[in-house]
């Protein structure tokens, strides 16, 4: 698989012209959809959940990443498969058996992601990195768009990369939070295959040139 990706988040798309957004990615230069999904448990906002995920489903011609920042994610991981979602990512935060977690996604034929919040350390996913199709770094604390990014998150993709490689993994590194023009190079340059972009993207006159520009 490719690297130097662009995931658009839908977290920043306009909702009462949802399909209008979708098709605009299908016709830009995005590799995937990224959709997050918050319970106001796990973090300090609610997002949408299985009506969104039929429209996305509907209207996206690309891969969609849904990402679940809820607690007990495994009560719901088949229903978003069954709604489209061709890669699940779920916190390390939010498991207690992830092992389990990640194999049921991807039993249900979905890739399966792990994801890590600022504060958490990249050595707690050695157990799991060599099961796992995708390591998701965040960086700013999860719940809210438009945050401030993380310097920090420079150190753990290298760590991550690190840990993949030492592992024979074929995981991935996507980054979320924060990304903008000003940083996405330099976060391809450090390791990461796949930046979301919310803000940076839907916030500007010209998305489409918007994401050609996140890609160089």
């Amino acid at each position: 698989m490719k690297t130097k990706m662009i995931a658009p988040s839908l977290l920043s798309a306009d909702f009462g012209n949802l399909q209008r957004d979708i098709e605009m990615l299908n016709q830009s230069q995005a590799d995937w959809i990224h959709v997050d999904v918050m319970d106001g448990r796990f973090v300090p906002n609610i997002s949408f959940g299985f009506p969104v995920m039929k429209t996305v489903q509907q209207f996206s011609k690309k891969f969609v990443d849904v990402h679940l920042m809820i607690v007990e994610p495994e009560k719901y991981v088949e229903e978003f498969i069954n709604h489209g979602a061709d890669l699940v990512s779920v916190h390390y935060e939010a498991c207690v058996h992830l092992h389990r977690v990640i194999n049921l996604i991807q039993e249900k034929g979905a890739k399966a992601g792990v994801v890590l919040n600022p504060s958490s350390p990249v050595l707690m996913l050695e157990d799991i990195i060599a099961d796992v199709d995708l390591v998701l770094l965040m960086s700013v604390n999860p719940g809210f768009g438009g945050q401030k990014f993380i310097e920090n998150t420079y150190k753990k993709i290298a760590e991550t990369k690190d840990l993949i490689l030492s592992n024979n993994s074929t995981a991935l590194i996507q980054v979320d939070g924060g990304v903008n023009l000003e940083n996405a190079s330099k976060l391809f340059e450090a390791g990461a295959d796949v930046l979301v972009a919310g803000n940076a993207v839907f916030s500007t006159e010209n998305p489409e040139r918007t994401i050609e520009l996140l890609k160089i």
